[in-house]
């Protein structure tokens, strides 16, 4: 189906909102139109290239909200959070990632990643894993670039526990899932997450 500019441009503003980490190839075909176009729409309205995007996203302070680690011990790059609630991270496969015969990204950077957001999102002095149960859904790349997105969806603050979801993906495709199970102190954790 052939939109109008104006639709075009109305979906691009909406689905770059939705995902300020979309790629203009990935907005091309999306849209059925040409990269350069995507470019024209996104220069007339005032949109920037995905690489300030993500420095816009990248340039707050997560440093004071983190608490149960330091943020460079975050595995990736922390773009936002939310304590108790949910965090994001950047992580772009480079050739120290990978296996060098097939060039795909061994596991555990992912598992780190998702693992290190897990914690970064509890809003406690100490967290710590006690479970955890992964889905390696898809192979990943030199030079992809995963966003792992992590949901707190329940906190037990009986058992001192918080449970995060950890979904990462590469090109809007889920490459990763993770349910982890996080001990906590008690100092934060009232009620529950619904």
């Amino acid at each position: 189906m052939k939109r109008s500019k104006k639709e075009r441009q109305q979906l691009l503003i909406d689905t770059i909102k939705n995902n300020p980490f979309i790629t203009d190839e990935e907005l091309a075909s999306q849209f059925t139109v040409s990269v350069q176009t995507i470019r024209l729409d996104r220069l007339e309205l005032s949109i920037p290239e995905l690489r300030e995007r993500i420095k816009h996203v990248a340039s707050k302070s997560f440093e004071d909200e983190v608490r149960s680690l330091p943020l460079n011990e975050v595995i990736g790059e922390m773009v936002d959070i939310e304590l108790d609630v949910r965090a994001i991270s950047l992580f772009d496969v480079k050739t120290e990632h990978i296996f060098k015969r097939n060039r795909i990204a061994r596991g555990h950077h992912l598992f780190a990643q998702a693992n290190s957001l897990a914690v970064a999102v509890i809003n406690d002095e100490l967290a710590l894993t006690v479970k955890s149960n992964l889905s390696f859904v898809k192979p990943v790349k030199l030079g992809d670039r995963v966003i792992a997105k992590a949901t707190v969806t329940k906190k037990d603050s009986v058992k001192n526990r918080t449970f995060v979801e950890v979904t990462s993906t590469v090109e809007n495709e889920v490459v990763f899932e993770g349910h982890f199970e996080m001990y906590r102190t008690n100092e934060h954790s009232k009620g529950d997450v619904t």
